[in-house]
């Protein structure tokens, strides 16, 4: 499988693929694609990974398609204004990201939930509890709020992002929710009661549009009547 992600706002990743390779993805993710993919709506590991696909945002069905007869076309474009990137997954290279944020991929990567054992980070962070993994082997495409940073941290390095900005990280990181010390910086700060503070070793990727935040934003201009 080969692929170019074109666009910059509004990106679309389109994947040039052999007779029989297959790409699996989300549910309403295709853009277009050559008249010989077929299509397989299917739960892809049974009931058991498709609910945990449910508790991680996606859908419970996932769909395959293979080119048939010949080389294949099939393209995902974003749903938001933000980021498309490709990731490398394989045996100790597993990716954990947010929810929604997984697009498509190769037929050898498996989605699945992923549950923060630090239960402090799901009760009162708000994100970060339920998310998902990345694993297997291929090439996994994911979608994010904006434009995207990377860092690559160090054993024991630290690094403190706002709450909703962690995209994703290398499943050798270790993420936890704290709240921001001081009342005053609490209550008074406007930066929230929460952040997130992620341990490396391992790369993470931030986002600098997240969904609610834009949502927060744009709030007070829309009417509302009785």
């Amino acid at each position: 499988m080969q692929y170019q992600i074109k666009g910059e706002t509004l990106p679309v990743v389109i994947c040039s693929l052999e007779p029989g390779e297959s790409m699996i993805t989300e549910g309403g993710a295709m853009s277009w694609m050559s008249a010989n993919m077929q299509m397989e709506t299917t739960s892809n590991g049974g009931v058991g990974k498709a609910l945990g696909r449910m508790f991680a945002g996606e859908h419970v069905f996932q769909n395959i398609y293979t080119a048939q007869g010949g080389k294949g076309m099939i393209a995902f474009a974003s749903s938001f204004p933000g980021s498309i990137k490709a990731f490398e997954i394989s045996p100790g290279n597993e990716l954990i990201c947010q929810k929604g944020v997984f697009l498509a991929g190769e037929s050898g990567v498996q989605l699945s939930v992923f549950l923060n054992k630090k239960i402090g980070s799901g009760l009162f962070g708000g994100e970060g509890f339920i998310m998902q993994k990345l694993s297997g082997r291929g090439i996994a495409f994911g979608e994010f709020d904006g434009y995207v940073v990377e860092y690559a941290l160090k054993p024991g390095q630290q690094l403190v992002a706002d709450t909703g900005h962690l995209a994703a990280m290398t499943a050798s990181c270790s993420m936890e929710i704290k709240t921001v010390p001081g009342m005053k910086n609490k209550f008074l700060g406007g930066e929230g009661l929460f952040n997130t503070v992620i341990t490396g070793p391992g790369n993470v990727w931030l986002q600098t549009m997240p969904l609610p935040n834009v949502a927060a934003a744009i709030r007070p201009y829309i009417p509302t009547g009785n």
